[in-house]
């Protein structure tokens, strides 16, 4: 698509690239040229473009499924994301025991970001969940487990999910998120986003009246955190779908660094947590109760 543009307009026209005035775009295989200028009778344009296409591998969700004995069409859903950041600009030290000519040698440290907490804390749960589930074999709601990709860049492997599975189906959707280091209250706790946007939150608690462990509304409002996992992309149409987690997002040092590996995790708060994960969503899986509908939420990304 061809696009002539006055140049009173060019403060609007950003990121330029290429000669004469122009711009390139590329989206949804769809290339837009913008052309800067006053054109007088100018009756033809030439464009040439030339590219390296470069196809991106496949991805993937991971998923099974328990069915439901009584209630095979009402789903609930444990999630998590298996990926991360990957490869990251690494820190360079100086390695003082390390000498060429003389010279200390600078060296690049860790450049693989991990995601120990983020999120393979979570995906433990839904792996350790799956398990405990299909032992008990006594869910009248089908059971659906899933690792989720391409979440970091996006939420996209969660967006798929949601256009494969009718969102009526899906009684209520656990997203796990980084429960690898205790909680601001401390051990035997978690946070809930989205809290007051359907019932989740108080059907949980009520299921683990008795025990020690506590589920709070998310503290980090600002932060956005409802529309920031996979759980956003079933509960903006409508699903009871919310994010479980532990993390103290305003003060996690090593969320989306390199140092977020196993040794930095609290393996204990994992445990309860998943436990309590566990206990809390008995009578969701049995279908004694169902939490309200989500309502009334913005459909763009906080």
């Amino acid at each position: 698509m061809l696009i002539l543009t006055d140049p009173k307009f060019t403060a609007s026209v950003k990121g330029r690239r290429g000669g004469g005035g122009s711009r390139l775009e590329v989206n949804d295989n769809q290339a837009l040229v913008y052309v800067i200028g006053n054109f007088g009778d100018v009756k033809s344009f030439s464009v040439n473009y030339a590219a390296n296409v470069v196809l991106s591998p496949p991805l993937f969700n991971v998923a099974g499924m328990i069915p439901g004995k009584s209630r095979p069409n009402e789903y609930v859903i444990f999630s998590g994301h298996y990926d991360h950041l990957g490869i990251v600009k690494g820190n360079r030290i100086i390695e003082k025991d390390t000498i060429i000519n003389g010279n200390k040698v600078v060296l690049d440290r860790d450049s693989i970001a991990n995601g120990a907490d983020d999120d393979a804390s979570g995906t433990t749960a839904v792996l350790t969940l799956a398990k405990y589930f299909k032992k008990l074999n006594n869910n009248e709601r089908t059971i659906i487990f899933v690792a989720f990709c391409a979440e970091e860049i996006g939420e996209f492997g969660s967006a798929h999910f949601a256009k494969t599975v009718d969102p009526a189906k899906v009684m209520a959707m656990f997203n796990i998120e980084m429960i690898g280091k205790a909680s601001k209250w401390g051990r035997n706790s978690a946070l809930i986003t989205g809290f007051d946007k359907s019932t989740f939150g108080t059907i949980l608690q009520k299921n683990l009246v008795g025990t020690n462990f506590t589920f709070y509304p998310d503290p980090y409002i600002s932060q956005g955190l409802f529309s920031r996992s996979d759980n956003w992309s079933l509960a903006k149409v409508g699903v009871p779908a919310h994010t479980i987690s532990t993390d103290q997002i305003d003060s996690d040092k090593l969320y989306h660094t390199v140092k977020d590996e196993y040794a930095s995790l609290d393996v204990a708060n994992i445990t309860a947590a998943i436990k309590a994960i566990a206990l809390s969503s008995r009578t969701i899986i049995s279908g004694e109760d169902t939490p309200t509908r989500v309502t009334n939420v913005e459909v763009k990304r906080q």
